[in-house]
């Protein structure tokens, strides 16, 4: 499990693309991965990745076509920068929200604003996941938990403060480009319940 607050910022080193699996060579900043172990998890971008293999501060982790298809992991090159945030332990203090690091869907940016001091991020998710957001819901993307701020059917918009561009990759994000989403768990749970129950929330 993952809590949603994004660690730091690592940099791909290299690629390894072998048939049907892709290694990732990641560097991280010193110091950040000292103590982990192969076969801890980390999220990259909020996909949940194992550790293969360690060389000081650089980890190897490899993915299956089926994890780079339903992600943006995909479309990373040498030198891309990821947000990164190492797996939650039993009293850690939850900043933000609960995540699996099981990527849902992708969603492009459609705009970019920088009104003073803060910008704001609109994105598209595809039609079938615009039941799971709310006004002021939980949303994780590329693995930062994130709160909703309007939404405009299937299109969402999140306002970032400057923290969180420091933080994170979001200063990089250009209108075009995609990221992963995570849906909230509980909203997601309560939508599928109340629509078996026929309880459908209505088309916006």
């Amino acid at each position: 499990m993952f809590t949603g607050i994004v660690q730091g910022i690592a940099a791909i080193e290299s690629l390894e693309s072998r048939p049907g699996l892709t290694t990732f060579i990641i560097r991280f900043p010193e110091h950040t991965v000292g103590d982990i172990t192969i076969g801890a998890s980390v999220a990259i971008n909020g996909t949940c990745m194992t550790v293969t293999a360690r060389d000081g501060d650089r980890l190897w982790f490899d993915a299956m076509q089926e994890t780079l298809r339903l992600t943006t992991l995909g479309q990373l090159r040498e030198g891309s920068r990821v947000n990164f945030e190492r797996a939650a332990r039993i009293g850690d203090e939850i900043g933000g929200h609960l995540l699996s690091g099981h990527v849902h869907t992708t969603a492009p940016v459609i705009s970019r604003d920088e009104p003073e001091n803060n910008v704001t991020l609109t994105f598209e998710v595809p039609v079938e996941w615009q039941k799971y957001l709310f006004p002021k819901g939980y949303i994780a993307v590329n693995g930062a938990s994130l709160t909703i701020g309007e939404v405009m059917d299937n299109r969402f918009n999140v306002h970032l403060i400057p923290e969180t561009l420091r933080a994170t990759t979001f200063a990089d994000l250009r209108v075009g480009e995609k990221v992963n989403i995570e849906v909230d768990s509980q909203t997601q749970t309560i939508v599928d319940t109340l629509a078996r129950m026929g309880y459908d929330r209505p088309a916006r």
